[in-house]
């Protein structure tokens, strides 16, 4: 595959950050939302201070959100020290970041596979993927970017370890591992990543005989990583005890039904990002013939990737690296009460954008106008891209407009009820808060949040009453 002139990936890449940034410029104005962007910086004293000695000691045990992830931590105390509270200065950290994510995602891919143009195209497709906004946006999801941006990390150094293996270049690759691992829990499946790499596109792992010693060889070549990959994990369900839903309240029937309609789900708003929400209710039920389609529908996906392995390996590797890079966060370990979430797509979506990107131009072939009308398609593909992402990005304005669009993409939804009371109180309306805790105690009658809200809401109504004038 020709790599272009030599000047292309340097304009390829400015292009793609120009992308990047006008596609998310409208985060700059935004600010802090009642969500977590408390626990994380708003209304935490120690992170308030920036880089203190006491900073610097308690990031590594401290428990915030359920989570051990002292460099996202770390990366908020300095974020506090250079720009104090001031959310445009917390939301360009963010976003420079996920710019950083898109320019390495990009040379990554290029440096694999030589083929210059399909890895622009998928890169742009991350940078500016509206399912990506919630991980850019939201403050307290800084360790979504931050984690990627050592994941990405280390597979160009795993890269470099391929080409020519050397003990130095594998604890480059572990090194970074152990950063991202330290910024999110979720980069535990990389070791799985690296080996599909192996496959396609490093080439490590052909079709041929004696393909299953080699696979054995690479699999064994991973279990450093695998053992830190265990290591996290146990530290995450240590720090997150507290947060994971026993099976008596979500049983097992439950959480694999929503598990396999969650990867359906997540395919769809991958091909049509509409109805983004900030959160998605967990139902109480799912009905069986949903579960039973979303499982055939998986089923019969991978049946398609296995078959075409050996002449498309792109489209196995881009669908397990989906299917496998959400396991930790499908929710067969339950933790929290929603269903899925936008921002657990941030690293699986590569893989669909992998499988995309390379397989659509093998299809046109060498056809000169099936490639011209391949092209036109992508251009217009990323630019509504990028148009819905400035969109969905403003709806993360402030509290009461993110949580007012999530009620109105979502049904059940009382964490929105919740969090929009919230709002409303900060903004003194003690009447529409009440209304909103009352909505929100319709759906979960024993939401211990939503009555002690209330019962404040009311309080502050009836003390408005008797201040006003007769």
């Amino acid at each position: 595959m020709s790599a272009g002139p030599p000047r292309t990936p340097l304009l390829l890449a400015a292009g793609l950050a120009l992308l990047t940034l006008f596609a998310y410029l409208p985060v700059l104005s935004n600010g802090f939302i009642l969500l977590d962007d408390g626990l994380y910086v708003t209304h935490n004293a120690w992170i308030l201070k920036g880089i203190t000695a006491e900073g610097l000691s308690r990031v590594w045990s401290a428990n915030v959100a359920n989570n051990w992830h002292p460099l996202t931590m770390l990366s908020h105390m300095l974020d506090c020290q250079v720009w104090g509270v001031e959310p445009a200065g917390h939301h360009l950290t963010s976003l420079l970041l996920h710019l950083a994510n898109g320019l390495l995602l990009f040379e990554g891919l290029r440096r694999m596979t030589g083929a210059i143009w399909r890895s622009a195209a998928a890169a742009a497709l991350f940078a500016v993927h509206p399912l990506h906004v919630e991980s850019v946006a939201w403050i307290a999801e800084r360790k979504d970017v931050l984690s990627a941006f050592f994941w990405l990390l280390a597979i160009l150094c795993y890269r470099r370890y391929a080409l020519q293996p050397s003990p130095g270049r594998y604890l480059l690759v572990a090194l970074a591992m152990v950063l991202g691992l330290m910024a999110k829990p979720m980069v535990v499946t990389l070791p799985f990543v690296l080996l599909l790499l192996d496959l396609w596109p490093l080439g490590r792992l052909r079709c041929e005989p004696g393909w299953g010693r080699r696979l054995v060889r690479l699999a064994i070549e991973k279990l450093p990583l695998l053992a830190l990959s265990a290591a996290a994990s146990l530290v995450t369900l240590h720090y997150q005890t507290t947060s994971v839903v026993g099976l008596e309240i979500v049983p097992w029937r439950l959480r694999l039904a929503n598990a396999a309609v969650s990867y359906a789900v997540y395919l769809g708003k991958t091909l049509l990002p509409w109805h983004l929400a900030v959160f998605y209710p967990l139902p109480l039920e799912i009905p069986s013939w949903k579960a039973a389609a979303a499982v055939g529908l998986i089923a019969i996906l991978t049946a398609l990737a296995v078959w075409r392995a050996c002449k498309a390996p792109w489209l196995l590797v881009g669908w397990l690296w989906f299917l496998g890079t959400l396991v930790p966060v499908i929710g067969i370990v339950q933790v929290g009460r929603q269903a899925m979430a936008d921002r657990y797509m941030y690293l699986p979506s590569i893989g669909l954008f992998l499988a995309v990107c390379w397989e659509l131009p093998a299809l046109a072939g060498a056809r000169a106008r099936w490639r011209a009308v391949l092209a036109a398609i992508s251009l217009a593909a990323i630019l509504a891209l990028t148009a819905a992402t400035r969109a969905q990005a403003r709806h993360w304005s402030d509290s009461a407009t993110l949580f007012r669009h999530a009620l109105a993409v979502t049904r059940g939804n009382y964490v929105a009820h919740v969090g929009l009371a919230k709002a409303l109180m900060q903004e003194k309306d003690w009447t529409g808060a009440v209304e909103q805790y009352q909505a929100a105690l319709a759906l979960r009658p024993g939401l211990s949040e939503a009555r002690g809200g209330l019962n404040e809401a009311l309080r502050e109504a009836g003390r408005m009453k008797i201040r006003s004038p007769r």
